[in-house]
């Protein structure tokens, strides 16, 4: 990389808001990272949007071809060639899916013939709306997704090109034939883990780096996490562990063994949903075998990009995107396998109840296994008072951030369970049991001092808690436990 690049990088870094880093550390310059006016956790009605026309428009795909081949990378901020007079010619065009890239401009530092104000007063004028003086990208951004304007003719193609400024290593995920709707893809303020397997050197360049087969102690060796510390309790083939939330917080992903089972945690802290995916269950010949180990698994990464407020976590040797909150491949060879992992349940409970349940639980040891030290609070309240990227609309009939126990049915039927709610029905010695003339019951026990669902034959019913806005809007079909039953 060369001097220019990696200066224009970091001011992008230093201006733009991050998910967490490499921690490196949380307690210092990291914590100074600039943080836009925080979303209203309040459910927010954006209207009707304007109408996009049902055929192409030529003009239009000529002016997005001459802004995207206009862009290049200058020493803080993305220099735009395209003029001012061009930019009114978008305008003029009256065609709305020019939004779409409008709003993607307003995500970076911007300089050049045409810059961050005459690009908001643009979208503006073709909108119809007033946006905010603070926090305009996402204001723009959710407008859009609750609008759901149909993107341009060559969009995937300019936002490869803007993008792969900021990150050159995102240019093989920005796939063709991935099923991806590209207009929701925002950067998080990090660039690609792209780190060698089992590499615990942390991440120079600026990533969130995932965690490969940590180091693990008994309970008693657990003794440096507070007990009424919360950790992501997974139980696999009678083996218990635990994931302290100040490291998934540092790292967002973690490949590990569990019960002799290979598996991927993701967790994203924006969503509040720490998940585990079986990752030893693939077509032969689905990964390459690695040349070091012989070895032919998934290793799961994070990307530094998000979907609606997502981590979009990838699967390192085949650049294949998995979608974090299905795990569904949706691009790359793992999408032409058509693979999809298989979850298990995540149990969020504190610490001490988790041991005191599970006395043979093993937990990450304190170093992680690389020798580095941990925050007990990394993220200092970062994501306490609502989303801090664009969701669009949000399902009010909880509040955004209200956690929930996201559970699939028998029949395909999601079900949201109000965890404050079912934790004390459970602890006041009541039952729960979902059922329906449409599924097979649910049967939701206490694990810890959190909860877990269990199917109609007492097995694992592979469900994990997330933030409401979160499971909501990637399951937007859910009942609610106890309100719709």
């Amino acid at each position: 990389m060369t001097p220019s690049v990696s200066s224009c990088l970091l001011s992008l870094a230093l201006l733009a808001t991050a998910c967490t880093s490499d921690g490196a550390d949380l307690d210092g310059a990291a914590s100074e990272l600039a943080i836009p006016d925080l979303v209203s956790g309040e459910a927010v009605d954006y209207g009707d949007g304007p109408l996009a026309p049902d055929r192409p428009n030529a003009e239009l795909t000529q002016l997005l071809a001459e802004l995207r081949t206009s862009l290049s990378l200058g020493l803080s901020a993305v220099t735009i060639g395209f003029s001012e007079a061009q930019l009114d010619r978008v305008v003029s065009a009256g065609d709305p899916r020019a939004l779409w890239p409008l709003a993607d401009l307003l995500r970076f530092p911007t300089e050049g013939n045409v810059e961050s104000p005459q690009i908001v007063a643009a979208f503006e004028a073709l909108a119809g709306v007033e946006l905010p003086p603070t926090n305009v990208w996402t204001e723009a951004t959710n407008r859009l997704i609750a609008w759901d304007l149909p993107a341009p003719d060559g969009y995937l193609e300019f936002k490869r090109t803007l993008f792969t400024l900021i990150e050159p290593q995102w240019e093989p995920l920005f796939n063709d034939d991935a099923i991806i709707d590209w207009r929701l893809v925002s950067w998080g303020g990090v660039l690609i883990d792209d780190r060698a397997v089992g590499d615990g050197s942390g991440c120079s360049r600026g990533c969130i780096p995932a965690l490969d087969d940590p180091a693990h102690t008994d309970a008693a060796g657990g003794d440096w996490y507070p007990d009424d510390g919360l950790i992501f309790g997974v139980e696999i083939g009678g083996e218990a562990m635990a994931y302290p939330k100040n490291i998934m917080e540092v790292h967002e992903m973690v490949n590990d063994t569990i019960g002799g089972r290979r598996v991927a945690l993701p967790y994203c802290t924006l969503c509040g949903s720490a998940q585990a995916y079986l990752t030893d269950e693939l077509p032969p010949g689905t990964i390459p075998a690695s040349p070091v180990t012989g070895d032919a698994l998934p290793i799961m990464r994070t990307s530094g990009l998000l979907i609606r407020s997502n981590k979009m976590m990838y699967e390192f040797n085949t650049k294949s995107f998995v979608d974090t909150f299905l795990g569904v491949a949706t691009s790359g060879p793992l999408l032409a396998a058509n693979v999809t992992f298989d979850q298990v349940s995540v149990v969020v409970s504190t610490w001490g109840q988790w041991k005191q349940d599970h006395p043979a639980t093993t937990i990450v040891a304190e170093d992680g296994g690389i020798g580095r030290s941990y925050p007990l609070d990394p993220l200092r309240g970062r994501d306490d008072d609502g989303p801090i990227f664009p969701i669009g609309e949000q399902d009010d009939r909880l509040p955004v951030q209200e956690p929930v126990l996201g559970v699939t049915a028998s029949d395909g039927t999601p079900v949201a369970v109000h965890v404050q709610i079912a934790r004390a029905t459970l602890e006041a010695g009541e039952s729960i049991i979902i059922s329906s003339p449409d599924f097979d019951s649910i049967t939701i026990e206490l694990d810890g001092d959190g909860i877990r669902a269990l199917n109609e034959r007492g097995d694992d019913a592979a469900a994990h808690q997330a933030f409401w806005f979160a499971w909501s809007q990637f399951q937007p079909g859910t009942l609610i436990w106890p309100t719709d039953f």
